[in-house]
């Protein structure tokens, strides 16, 4: 398979591109401290809430094309105008069930000698995470515990019921329930976290849970 870049679903193979090269360092989590005098350690905020902040991911993809500096010209305005600046999400070919979003720079360079134009995407702002490109959803229906899995990123889902639900859960050993009446909700304090998360259903209707997951 030909090594492909999709930026909001366009292939740039489609449009002529070839993906040279790409680079996706691993996203560093955050270092901010704050020194307090009379203290013999600083108070980090890289982790909060027993929870690590992440920095935001930075990446780089080169495309390339053969031809005339005309034909260059046209291929690199069609993806300023398109891309350029814009908060886009962005799959690569070996991923192809995850996305990174994140604001697109763009630069080119023409090499009159090889017949070869360039357009280099820098992106220094992008979410910490990959997401998947198809959220979540399960349906429920009657009494019963529900197992909800979730990658890396913990997640409050969207919950839609269709008749009067009781809903029970455990978070770190502490208890919690809500009962939600017919309709569309989220709730804060329901979050989901990596890996199995059990949720107990008392209803005589269905219940659909809908979330985003994501991971490094």
């Amino acid at each position: 398979m030909k090594p492909d870049v999709k930026i909001n679903g366009v292939s740039m193979n489609s449009l002529g591109w070839l993906r040279e090269s790409i680079s996706f360092p691993p996203v560093a989590s955050q270092t901010d401290n704050v020194v307090i005098p009379g203290r013999n350690s600083p108070i980090r905020f890289s982790v909060v809430n027993n929870r690590i902040n992440y920095q935001p991911r930075t990446f780089k993809i080169v495309l390339v094309m053969l031809g005339n500096r005309t034909k260059f010209m046209e291929m690199e305005s069609a993806i300023l105008q398109q891309f350029l600046g814009q908060l886009c999400k962005v799959t690569i070919s070996e991923k192809p069930d995850l996305y990174v979003q994140g604001t697109l720079q763009l630069e080119s360079d023409y090499d009159v000698d090889t017949h070869k134009g360039s357009l280099t995407i820098n992106c220094s702002d992008a979410d910490a995470y990959f997401y998947h490109i198809d959220k979540t959803s399960k349906t429920f229906s009657g009494d019963q515990q529900a197992v909800l899995s979730c990658d890396f990123m913990s997640t409050v889902p969207q919950i839609t019921v269709t008749e009067q639900t009781k809903l029970e859960w455990f978070i770190d050993q502490e208890s919690f329930s809500k009962t939600l009446n017919k309709g569309t909700w989220t709730i804060p304090e329901l979050e989901l976290h990596q890996g199995e998360n059990t949720i107990s259903i008392t209803t005589s209707g269905q219940v659909t849970f809908e979330y985003q997951e994501g991971c490094l």
